[in-house]
């Protein structure tokens, strides 16, 4: 089973509403962003939230919502169902890092700031890392995140990532 498949599978089985919302099979681009940064274990959970961040801020992969409504609440389940995958391997830091990135990236957006490409960098990078990331999404700087995720999975992977995501957005 591909991240693909297990992202619109559990959409599809938690909901109807979030089965409607799916893309054809052919029209789904399954291209992963930030997941190649960091450890495979988490490469479904962060596609899932990465999703869901999508659903709400720029244009899903797997996912055509009818209406913004219908994004909104796509995108809140998106997270949830992200945070559940990595609550259930055990992984208690790395819940809370998402979780800081989920409210990282709300605030800059309400905020019209720039950053989130380097919080998603620098989160998927060191998701289950030691301690560079504890409290660096809430103070580090923009630079001072990219700065991590370069060191930890290297320049040229996260010059892609941020690439791909910038084409994603709104």
């Amino acid at each position: 089973m591909t991240v693909w498949d297990a992202i619109a599978g559990a959409a599809a089985r938690e909901s109807t509403l979030w089965e409607d919302a799916l893309r054809p099979a052919g029209e789904r681009e399954d291209v992963a962003v930030f997941s190649p940064l960091g450890d495979s274990r988490f490469e479904v959970a962060v596609e899932t939230i990465y999703e869901g961040y999508l659903a709400h801020y720029g244009r899903p992969r797997l996912f055509a919502p009818p209406d913004p409504d219908v994004a909104l609440l796509l995108g809140d389940f998106l997270y949830a169902r992200g945070l559940v995958e990595v609550a259930g391997r055990g992984e208690v830091r790395a819940v809370g890092r998402l979780a800081a990135l989920i409210s990282l990236c709300a605030r800059l957006r309400a905020e019209r700031g720039n950053g989130d490409g380097a919080a998603w960098a620098a989160t998927a990078a060191l998701l289950h890392g030691e301690g560079e990331l504890d409290g660096a999404l809430a103070s580090a700087s923009p630079a001072d995140l990219l700065g991590l995720a370069r060191a930890a999975a290297g320049a040229d992977p996260v010059d892609l990532a941020l690439a791909a995501h910038e084409r994603r957005l709104r």
